[in-house]
């Protein structure tokens, strides 16, 4: 068992009912998944933009990749319908709380000048957006293999009913938030 996952069950469970006040345990809110999401552009026009991002990605999580492609044509971008636009893997269980640990523990304190992550990204239900400007900050991506340096969001899917205890629950993890 992951040692967030333990974290979770043992401390954090807890803790959240106290603070946010709530009567039975199944109201309190968890994490249910994270979605990471990799925008390539030049995909739609060379393949190996998104072969590239796919192993990446692939390797970031330990999980299969998917490729994601435009649901519409848009001339201006030079964009038909079908074109691969992106990849995508979505984590849940155990492989969600391996990477959530990795993360805060590894990946975020590798980034330059950091001094925290925003508390303005969530979106009204519970969930939170992260931004990361190029995958180099973990540890399974080598300089030299890169085929092009890009970013990725990261979200995290919660069962929280509103920001606050979203906030709660991350800050529970141990995620760097400022102030």
């Amino acid at each position: 068992m992951s040692n967030f996952k333990e974290l979770y069950e043992s401390k954090i469970k807890g803790d959240l009912m106290k603070e946010l006040g709530y009567k039975s345990i199944m109201q309190v809110p968890k994490l249910e998944k994270i979605v990471i999401n990799m925008g390539v552009g030049e995909g739609s026009h060379d393949v190996k933009f998104v072969e590239a991002a796919e192993k990446d990605l692939e390797l970031i999580t330990g999980q299969k990749a998917v490729v994601t492609t435009a649901r519409k044509s848009i001339a201006g971008f030079k964009l038909r319908e079908g074109q691969p636009i992106g990849v995508k893997v979505t984590l849940r269980g155990e492989n969600m709380y391996n990477f959530m640990e990795k993360l805060i523990k590894v990946s975020l304190p590798r980034v330059r000048d950091f001094r925290g992550i925003s508390t303005h990204a969530f979106d009204g239900n519970g969930n939170y957006t992260l931004g990361i400007k190029e995958q180099l900050i973990f540890p399974e991506i080598e300089y030299d293999n890169v085929y092009k340096i890009r970013g990725m969001d990261i979200v995290f899917v919660t069962t929280a009913k509103s920001n606050e205890e979203a906030l709660a629950l991350l800050k529970a993890f141990g995620m760097p938030f400022k102030g």
